[in-house]
């Protein structure tokens, strides 16, 4: 029986063999996300970092809609209207932010038209941001009388260094693609008629790959990055041990004295 809960149409989690989506689907708000949808953000994320048979997750936006426009401007005078509802509201972005940084898979921001504030923390928290030539950016809580939350703001200075986040943050101004690329918040900037295959691409290329090596790999990198939720060092290198003992690298080494592609497991 077909799920009719507004929210879980709105955001909604598929599964094509080893990849994970997780689509926003919401036009009449250009994809702004609202309470109920942030908190399904990180329930859906977590499930994708659970099951053993998905190697990559993709962050999308349904069909040629936006990334994310942020978070739903709409609520600001109901669920936001006082500081108890704000942190309460704010605190569901930063789970959420939280979930993807700290997801076991590797994670993709495929980025056309609006990333915008809560959206920019989305596709900060992924560990790749591919963006179409239509991508624009921005942080603009300085036009709304907001704060955002160091937790937050962690994963868009890990991106982009503190001078530059503190001019997006100052400024509150709009980012052209090409700016973002220069900058270093997308990692690849392709034609808006490419961006799906791109994508693609790129997580057909990660799956394949042994996936013990690329958790170990992500644990390890989240450590040297200072994150709050990966600072323990002997997480990462049970990780990468676990990694030496596994039939995967048994594999990986046969594969390649025997000149052929390698079989992955995860085990």
């Amino acid at each position: 029986m077909q799920n009719t809960h507004p929210v879980k149409k709105q955001i909604r989690a598929e599964i094509n063999g080893p990849i994970g989506y997780l689509i926003i689907d919401r036009p009449e708000r250009k994809n702004a996300l609202s309470f109920d949808m942030w908190k399904e953000v990180a329930r859906i994320v977590r499930e994708f970092g659970a099951n053993r048979d998905l190697r990559v997750v993709i962050l999308r936006g349904a069909g040629d809609l936006p990334f994310c426009s942020g978070a739903d401007i709409s609520e600001f005078e109901t669920v936001r209207a006082n500081a108890e509802g704000a942190r309460a509201y704010e605190d569901a972005n930063v789970v959420a932010f939280d979930a993807i940084a700290a997801c076991p898979l590797p994670t993709i921001a495929m980025i056309r038209s609006f990333c915008m504030g809560g959206g920019m923390g989305l596709a900060a928290a992924c560990d790749l941001r591919i963006a179409s030539e239509s991508a624009e950016f921005a942080i603009p809580p300085g036009k709304l009388g907001l704060a955002y939350p160091p937790s937050a703001i962690q994963y868009i200075v890990a991106a982009i260094g503190p001078s530059n986040a503190k001019d997006l943050l100052y400024t509150a101004r709009r980012l052209k693609a090409p700016e973002a690329e220069k900058l270093g918040f997308i990692n690849r900037l392709v034609a808006e008629d490419a961006l799906e295959k791109e994508v693609q691409e790129i997580a057909a290329t990660i799956a394949a790959n042994a996936p013990l090596s690329l958790k170990a790999g992500k644990l390890a990198i989240n450590f040297a990055a200072g994150y709050e939720f990966a600072n323990d060092k002997n997480a990462v290198k049970e990780a990468a041990d676990r990694c030496f003992d596994s039939a995967d690298y048994r594999e990986g080494r046969s594969a390649f004295l025997g000149k052929r592609k390698a079989q992955f497991k995860g085990e």
